[in-house]
């Protein structure tokens, strides 16, 4: 198997002891997984995405990382937010708009 270009890594909010409390899993990124995979599929980017523990972001939450380019997404917490992010990604950019600053 070879490694994706993109690794996309969205909060989930799970501790290591015990169940999701953070913010990230109450705004229901996890239910974006699904249109977040969809996205890559149709734009054809070499990705793959993943559900993490807490990333200890949870005043911007809900987060997302884009690797291995590091790039940290605050507060996306809708489709239109998680199009727009691929949007760029497709191009090999990222989403200013959403980054944390």
């Amino acid at each position: 198997m070879e490694k994706p270009q993109y690794l996309i890594n969205v909060c989930a909010s799970f501790r290591v002891k015990g169940e999701a409390k953070g913010i990230c899993h109450k705004k229901g990124s996890h239910n974006l997984l699904g249109y977040i995979e969809e996205g890559i599929l149709d734009r054809d980017i070499d990705a793959r995405v993943v559900s993490t523990g807490c990333m200890k972001q949870c005043e911007d939450g809900p987060v997302l990382v884009v690797m291995p380019n590091n790039w940290w997404y605050k507060e996306i917490d809708s489709e239109d937010k998680v199009d727009e992010i691929l949007d760029a990604l497709e191009k090999g950019e990222a989403c200013e708009d959403h980054l944390f600053s």
